[in-house]
C-alpha cells in the first residue's frame, strides 16, 4: 500500500527540522569553542613577571606615558543615534578596486624598498631583500565571532598562500582589527617567520599554537636583530584588550631598519610627543605607514585625525607617507572616504610626498605612483 503524500511530507519536514537542529547545535559548539579561544591568553608565569618589570606596567595593567589618559570608544546614546540615523556615507558606492602585485626582482637589492598595502593596517614591507608583514588580518570580520562584528568592505587582494617567504611578522597590539586568530594560525602553518609583538601579546599566540621559539616579545625601546634588519618596538598612545579586561598587554609602533633603508609604522595611536622623539632617535625614515582612519571627537587621544597624521609624519622626519587603517572596516562614524580626502588636502598644503595605493598595489618608495584620487570615483 502506497504511503500517503502527507506522511512523506511530514517525514521530510521532520528530517529538515532535525538537520536544522543539528546545524544549530554545531554552530553553538563552534561558538563555544572558537570564541573563547579568539579572546586569547592571559599573562601568567615568567611572561607576567617580565610585564611587571616594564616601566609601562603599573597597578596590574599597561599605561600610556604619564599624563595621557585613555579615552577609548564607549557607546553612548548620541553614538547609537548616529549609527542608526546619521547621514554619513560609511561604505563605498562601488567595489573597491584591487590589484594583484606580481613578484619583482629589485634592480639594486641593497636599496630595495617597497610597500604593499593589503587593506586596513595589513602591509607588506619589501626591504633590502627581506619581507616583513605588519598586523595581518585576512578574516571576513575583525571580531571574536565569524557571525558578528565589522565585516570587510573588500576582499584581501591576495591569499595567505600567495605571500612570499616572510622574515618577520609584526603585531602592533591585540585589538581584533590588528591581531586575528585565524590568520595567525594559518601563518604559523604556512610560514616559519617569527612573530614580533609587544609585551604580553605572546600569551595570545601561545594559546593559538605558535611555537615559543617563534614568539619575540619586546618592550618600548627594545630592538631585535634578524636577517640583517634591526626591528625596534617603539612607543604609541593607545590601549589594548580583546574582552572586558583592558590593557593587560602592551601596544606599540615599529621601526624596521635595514643597512640603508628605514620604515616606520604607527600601529594605532593618538598624536603625541613621542613621534618627534622617535624621529630624532631612529629617523629620518624613507617611508612612514601612518594610521588615518577610525577617528572621532569622543576618543581623540587613541586615534589620529588625518591632519595629525601629517604632523606625525613631519615629526618623524618621514620621506614618503603611505596611509593605512582606512577603507576596509567600518570602525567609526565618519564617511568612508573622509580620512584620505582630508589627508590629501593637508599633504598638498604642506608639500609632502604622498602615495595612496589601491589594496594590493606595490608602492616603490623611490618612484611612487602619483595620487590620482581613485577612491573618489567610488565614494
Amino acid at each position: 500500500m502506497r504511503t500517503p503524500k502527507r506522511s512523506t511530507g511530514r517525514r521530510i519536514g521532520a528530517s529538515m527540522a532535525g538537520l536544522a537542529a543539528l546545524a544549530g547545535l554545531a554552530g553553538l559548539a563552534w561558538v563555544a569553542r572558537e570564541v573563547p579561544a579568539a579572546l586569547g591568553g592571559r599573562l601568567t608565569g615568567p611572561r607576567a613577571d617580565r610585564a611587571a618589570r616594564s616601566p609601562q606596567f603599573r597597578e596590574g595593567v599597561f599605561h600610556n606615558r604619564p599624563g595621557t589618559p585613555i579615552t577609548a570608544p564607549a557607546p553612548d546614546r548620541n553614538m547609537l543615534r548616529e549609527l542608526l540615523f546619521g547621514k554619513q556615507k560609511r561604505r563605498p558606492s562601488a567595489p573597491v578596486p584591487l590589484v594583484r602585485a606580481a613578484p619583482v626582482t629589485p634592480v639594486d637589492p641593497a636599496r630595495e624598498l617597497n610597500v604593499i598595502w593589503y587593506g586596513h593596517a595589513t602591509t607588506l614591507i619589501e626591504i633590502e631583500g627581506r619581507r616583513v608583514l605588519l598586523d595581518p588580518v585576512w578574516s571576513q570580520r575583525c571580531s571574536p565571532s565569524a557571525a558578528l562584528g565589522p565585516h570587510r568592505l573588500h576582499e584581501p587582494p591576495a591569499g595567505l598562500a600567495e605571500l612570499p617567504r616572510l622574515d618577520a611578522i609584526l603585531i602592533s597590539h591585540d585589538h581584533y582589527d590588528h591581531l586575528d586568530m585565524a590568520t595567525v594560525r594559518e601563518l604559523t602553518a604556512r610560514q616559519s617567520a617569527p612573530f614580533l609583538v609587544p609585551l604580553g601579546v605572546g600569551a595570545h599566540l601561545d594559546r593559538w599554537g605558535v611555537p615559543a621559539d617563534r614568539i619575540v616579545e619586546l618592550d618600548w625601546g627594545q630592538t631585535h636583530r634578524l636577517a640583517g634588519l634591526e626591528i625596534t618596538c617603539a612607543a604609541a598612545q593607545h590601549f589594548s584588550g580583546r574582552g572586558l579586561r583592558r590593557n593587560g598587554t602592551l601596544w606599540s609602533s615599529w621601526v624596521v631598519a635595514g643597512q640603508q633603508r628605514r620604515v616606520y609604522y604607527t600601529g594605532d595611536s593618538g598624536y603625541f610627543p613621542g613621534y618627534a622623539e622617535i624621529g630624532a632617535a631612529h629617523g629620518p625614515f624613507d617611508v612612514t605607514l601612518i594610521q588615518i582612519g577610525a577617528y572621532d571627537r569622543a576618543w581623540p587621544s587613541i586615534h589620529m585625525f588625518p591632519e595629525e597624521a601629517v604632523a606625525a609624519h613631519v615629526d618623524l622626519r618621514g620621506g614618503l607617507l603611505v596611509p593605512v587603517h582606512w577603507g576596509t572596516f567600518n570602525l567609526a562614524l565618519h564617511d568612508w572616504s573622509e580620512p584620505v580626502d582630508r589627508l590629501w588636502v593637508e599633504a598638498k598644503a604642506r608639500d609632502l610626498r604622498l602615495a595612496v595605493p589601491r589594496p594590493g598595489e606595490r608602492v616603490v618608495v623611490d618612484d611612487p605612483p602619483a595620487v590620482d584620487g581613485w577612491w573618489q570615483a567610488i565614494a
